[in-house]
């Protein structure tokens, strides 16, 4: 049974949850921790790495695009700690997204003759503009935004300037007491993403992650045996429905150790 979800989105970035409602979201899905990870920014009303609210342990944390060479790669930072050199590279990224944004909106209100309502800001993700689409005149939902319109190659995509992953580990593993690979079966090519596990000395790995589908898990396994790895997990929210997976028992107590989480605290 998932106990805590370690991957999610808020309106900081690209989801839709607020930190107020978070509590609430996390005593509906049955889970005693959270880690807020939001996209290439850490959220400004977490104060400490590691907190109570309500009753719930959150965790602040980040998810940040990398360049690993031949793809792209999201790494997952926990126990955030701001550092002047990080907060310098999240601020770069922000401009960067928000200049992204803003050209992809003009392409696809080029593109569908309808008119976005989605405000230029940092944090602006693409499911905010596929949220805009499925509320104007355009004839796309929010899948249909994707596919059809802005998801990658698609007519109105545009790439975004993001750090090498030799760049981001080293800003990752001074602010964060725990650094690993996000989803490492959404990628092309899953095998050059988990060899970035051990050449950049990572300290997790995210097993649990609602793929849609079985992976076969097995990679995971062998890496373990030549690693000390911890295994994290999470829903990847962007809406308000968490614990749809997320680690428990003894890889949950490992990831509480790492934090440095109070037992008697929750």
């Amino acid at each position: 049974m998932t106990v805590a979800d370690l991957h999610l989105h808020t309106t900081v970035s690209d989801g839709v949850l607020t930190l107020d409602e978070l509590p609430a979201a996390a005593e509906r899905a049955g889970v005693e921790a959270v880690a807020v990870t939001d996209h290439d920014r850490y959220h400004p009303g977490l104060d400490e790495p590691v907190q109570r609210i309500e009753g719930v342990t959150v965790i602040r944390g980040i998810e940040l695009r990398v360049d690993a060479g031949d793809q792209r790669v999201d790494l997952l930072g926990y126990g955030l700690r701001e550092t002047g050199a990080l907060a310098a590279e999240c601020d770069r990224i922000q401009r960067d997204r928000q200049s992204r944004g803003r050209r992809m909106v003009e392409r696809v209100e080029a593109e569908t003759g309808a008119e976005l309502d989605v405000e230029i800001a940092p944090g602006l993700g693409r499911p905010d503009i596929a949220r805009a689409v499925e509320e104007s005149d355009a004839p796309y939902d929010y899948g249909g935004a994707f596919d059809e319109l802005i998801g990658n190659d698609r007519p109105c995509y545009v790439s975004r300037d993001v750090p090498t992953v030799e760049e981001a580990v080293p800003l990752l593993r001074e602010a964060c007491a725990v650094v690993g690979l996000a989803h490492p079966f959404r990628y092309d090519d899953p095998a050059a993403a988990l060899a970035l596990v051990t050449d950049h000395d990572l300290d997790a790995v995210e097993r649990f992650y609602p793929y849609g589908h079985d992976p076969d898990l097995g990679p995971l396994d062998e890496l373990f045996t030549d690693e000390e790895l911890l295994w994290t997990g999470g829903s990847d929210a962007h809406d308000r429905t968490l614990g749809v997976a997320g680690p428990a028992g003894d890889d949950w107590a490992q990831i509480r150790a790492a934090l440095g989480i109070d037992e008697q605290a929750g």
